[in-house]
């Protein structure tokens, strides 16, 4: 199940609402939610920021779930600038073992919620952390 689809679910189960309560408040359909839900579907901006409106977050809160940026939003990009340096100031401290270096990259993509999968010490693709 995709981060998000888990996180969209549990907020849903918290505000004790039905599957087919936030499809209809959202003005989507209940099959395309679910599929949402289980991680089979992206959904689109604008469902995006229906989902956070009807469940009372920040559609910004979403997004980052999403690992998406919003459109027009210039500090993603300097996030990503900064996230990428300190990724490649973890991969060049000699200090680190690989197995550390693994750990490290894993704390900080859970952190600040990366999703693109990255080449690990070995050259290999890693998959996106979860």
């Amino acid at each position: 199940m995709s981060d998000l689809g888990e996180f969209i679910r549990r907020q849903r189960e918290v505000q004790e609402l039905t599957l087919r309560q936030l499809a209809q408040m959202t003005g989507i359909s209940n099959p395309y939610l679910s599929q949402i839900e289980r991680g089979l579907r992206e959904p689109s901006e604008k469902v995006l920021e229906a989902l956070a409106d009807n469940l009372k977050l920040s559609a910004d809160v979403l997004y980052e779930q999403a690992g998406r940026v919003r459109a027009g939003d210039d500090e993603g990009d300097e996030a990503d600038e900064a996230g990428e340096a300190v990724v490649e100031a973890i991969k060049a401290d000699k200090r680190l073992t690989a197995r550390q270096r693994t750990a490290l990259l894993e704390i900080y993509d859970a952190f600040t919620g990366r999703r693109r999968g990255r080449k690990s010490d070995d050259g290999t693709a890693s998959p996106p952390s979860a």
